[in-house]
């Protein structure tokens, strides 16, 4: 039987395939039109891992997860997913607000050592706008000098409308640009990250690299969402995937390989950076690790579900360790 490349191979094939991509390499990122640049101005892609929030797992979060993640995975970015008022009893940041920021620097500081970006994620579904600015300010004063670091202002909003997250991070936009004038700032849109259509009909106007996040799951989402952020990018939006999965929006049932992979082949032939959902044990299908997982890396193979798996498959192929003689997957459909 004859056969075909499949659709996650057509994007390896197409793919700069090199290790090594970190903040020494690619340098002060940027936006340029809809693209994420590099210090010299050339398109870049970032891909990696989320942690899972802070406040259900908060064990992985330590610098040996993150060198792992790294040396390992090849992933040359992270996640760090603060959880603001959900979470067990006694570890939201509205509950103890020092021991999650302690959580979030472990994970910063441990991307700044090891030479990868890391994205501050406040991680909520509703707007807490006192609390955020607050904590964008201490964050951008504490890191603002270095490179590597990427601000997610709201995780997926829910219910809100765009004027009313736009308001949002308009705010804690001005707040992190009196401290830190140049890195990256992730901008969220209604509809759990899906509305994209409406910061493209009406983006922020008066700040230099700002960019908009869609996530998508990929056994619930598919062409009509891929068709909407096709339509944005259009209109001159630069947009971020900063959290997505191949199961369903749920965090769980089965992975549709098929539709993740036409997702990533998508993602690679618009150079638009991705982030999977994510490091931690939960019994769910999203949760890459088993319990039986140490708490700081070295995951062997046992340790990995499915998802884990094949995000690890797909970073080191995208991201890492190229080979002359690499060899591409095929199938026989």
């Amino acid at each position: 039987m004859k056969k075909h490349l499949n659709l996650l191979s057509i994007a390896l094939l197409f793919t700069a395939l090199s290790f090594g991509q970190g903040v020494k390499e690619y340098g002060q990122l940027s936006v340029k039109g809809t693209q994420l640049v590099n210090k010299d101005g050339k398109q870049v892609m970032l891909r990696g891992m989320s942690f899972g929030w802070h406040s259900f797992w908060p064990r992985f979060y330590n610098p040996g997860a993150v060198k792992w993640l790294k040396d390992d995975w090849h992933a040359n970015v992270v996640r760090a997913a603060m959880g603001i008022e959900t979470g067990s009893k006694g570890l939201t940041y509205k509950e103890n607000p020092a021991d999650a920021k302690a959580k979030i620097r472990a994970v910063v500081d441990g991307a700044i050592n090891e030479d990868i970006y890391v994205i501050i994620d406040w991680h909520s579904h509703n707007i807490n706008l006192k609390e955020a600015m607050a904590f964008f300010d201490e964050m951008s004063k504490t890191y603002g000098k270095h490179p590597n670091v990427i601000y997610e202002i709201f995780n997926e909003p829910d219910e809100e409308s765009w004027a009313d997250v736009k308001a949002y991070s308009e705010a804690v936009i001005k707040v992190i640009r009196k401290n830190d004038p140049d890195n990256i700032i992730l901008v969220g849109c209604p509809h759990w990250d899906q509305d994209i259509n409406l910061p493209a009909a009406d983006p922020i106007k008066g700040y230099n690299n700002l960019m908009y996040t869609v996530h998508f799951y990929a056994a619930t989402h598919k062409q009509e969402l891929r068709d909407r952020t096709d339509a944005a990018l259009q209109k001159g939006l630069p947009i971020f995937i900063s959290e997505c999965a191949g199961m369903e929006a749920t965090g769980d049932g089965p992975l549709n390989v098929e539709e993740w992979e036409r997702w990533i082949s998508w993602m690679e032939a618009r150079g638009l950076s991705w982030i999977t959902w994510s490091v931690s044990d939960k019994d769910e299908t999203c949760s890459v690790l088993k319990k039986s997982a140490a708490s700081d890396g070295n995951w062997k193979a046992s340790d990995l579900k499915e998802s884990g798996i094949k995000t690890r498959e797909y970073l080191r192929n995208l991201n890492g360790a190229a080979r002359k003689n690499r060899q591409y997957s095929v199938d026989g459909n």
